[in-house]
């Protein structure tokens, strides 16, 4: 008999069954170091104190009703949410794919009801990821995330990463909005240099259209800041969230401006899981502690121990080529040659759980919590599995 799963995966032969803090414990015994938490998701740690406690009173009180009704751990959500934003308004999803989805949507739908339809088209970026819907799919453009799935969703127009020249005449008359991270997760962690965010910035306001941000990975503190965009100062119109805002918990959101919300009025968009009470009560638990100025400030301090350890380790390393990343997301990408899937499995067998990414990075997306002791036995581990591979 075959295994019931789909075999969509390539699934490391490892599984878990505790975790506190950092620290990881799988089903035989192995105690790991965690510096990938989910994929930047347990932002919090696993098992985090004031995250179980939200979710457990929760759980006795109230699980779901749908959006039928108001909820109010929901609108307490978004209203901690727009008092630490650019935003006006909030709608939940479940996952950050939901949230692009809906941007995507709300882009066409802001044109739309101005009258013109025909500012559909969306500028998107070579690298990128947002998801794996069909819509998420074809705004990213990868042909192997795409193959197999055409007919994709038309109206992207996917320009190449730092390509001022191409991304200026991608937008016509057709344009209705610019899609991107303003640092690349999957893609390689590749950061948008700040003055760049900035300058699309005056360039959306120049021809009148969105900016949207995909924060889904590189949000909820990942940086040392809120939100990676507060780093150039330059805000959006639509921004998506998920991974870190439910700590572990599915949740996601599309933040705006109350211009870009404007056209969703009643049955223009829904979910009937998204925002429920459960999600909401544990990301207003994440908000408590994530959206704190002293927290976030701890988080850069630590995301400096952890990038000036990294640079001491690549110049004991020839395979490391190149150093990136902001904070808590960062990036190792390696010497021609040099597999990240080779080094995330010898990480393994030193007990420490990193990400392998696109580029030929490996990612290091350590718990917002993490300890300067525990940056540096995370390193050390890491310079174990660079000697074993090289």
């Amino acid at each position: 008999m075959t295994a019931p799963l789909m075999p969509t995966y390539a699934r490391a032969p490892l599984s878990f069954e505790r975790g506190e803090g950092c620290w990881i414990t799988a089903t035989d015994g192995r105690k790991f170091l965690d510096f990938g938490a989910g994929i930047a998701v347990s932002a919090l740690g696993h098992a985090h104190p004031q995250l179980v406690a939200a979710l457990e009173a929760q759980a006795r009180r109230l699980w779901h009703v749908s959006n039928l009704y108001r909820i109010p751990e929901q609108e307490a959500l978004a209203e901690r949410l727009t008092e630490a934003t650019f935003a006006d308004k909030v709608f939940f999803t479940n996952s950050g794919t939901e949230s692009v989805e809906m941007a995507i949507k709300m882009a066409r739908k802001y044109w739309s009801a101005q009258g013109q339809p025909q500012r559909h088209r969306i500028v998107t970026f070579d690298g990128a990821f947002h998801g794996r819907s069909t819509g998420a799919i074809a705004a990213a453009g990868s042909e192997k995330m795409c193959a197999g799935f055409e007919p994709l969703m038309p109206g992207f127009d996917t320009v190449p990463w730092g390509d001022h020249e191409a991304l200026q005449a991608a937008i016509g008359p057709e344009t209705a909005a610019i899609l991107i991270e303003p640092i690349q997760g999957e893609g390689g962690i590749r950061p948008l240099p700040p003055q760049c965010l900035r300058g699309l910035r005056a360039l959306c306001d120049q021809h009148g259209i969105l900016l949207m941000l995909d924060e889904i990975q590189s949000g909820m503190g990942r940086t040392g800041h809120l939100f990676a965009h507060e780093i150039a100062g330059a805000t959006p119109d639509v921004m998506m969230v998920a991974k870190g805002i439910g700590g572990g918990f599915p949740l996601g959101a599309v933040l705006a401006t109350d211009a870009a919300a404007a056209p969703m009025t009643p049955g223009t968009h829904g979910t009937t899981y998204g925002g429920n009470p459960l999600a909401c009560a544990v990301g207003l638990a994440v908000m408590d502690i994530v959206a704190d100025p002293e927290f976030l400030a701890g988080v850069g301090r630590r995301g400096r121990h952890l990038g000036q350890r990294l640079s001491a380790l690549k110049a004991e390393h020839p395979a490391i080529a190149e150093i990136r990343g902001e904070g808590m997301m960062m990036g190792l990408r390696l010497a021609e040659g040099l597999s990240p899937v080779k080094l995330v499995e010898a990480a393994r067998d030193v007990e420490l759980l990193v990400v392998p990414a696109a580029d030929n990075v490996v990612r290091l997306l350590p718990p917002l919590i993490v300890s300067e002791d525990e940056i540096s036995e995370g390193v050390a581990r890491l310079d174990t599995a660079l000697r074993s591979v090289a």
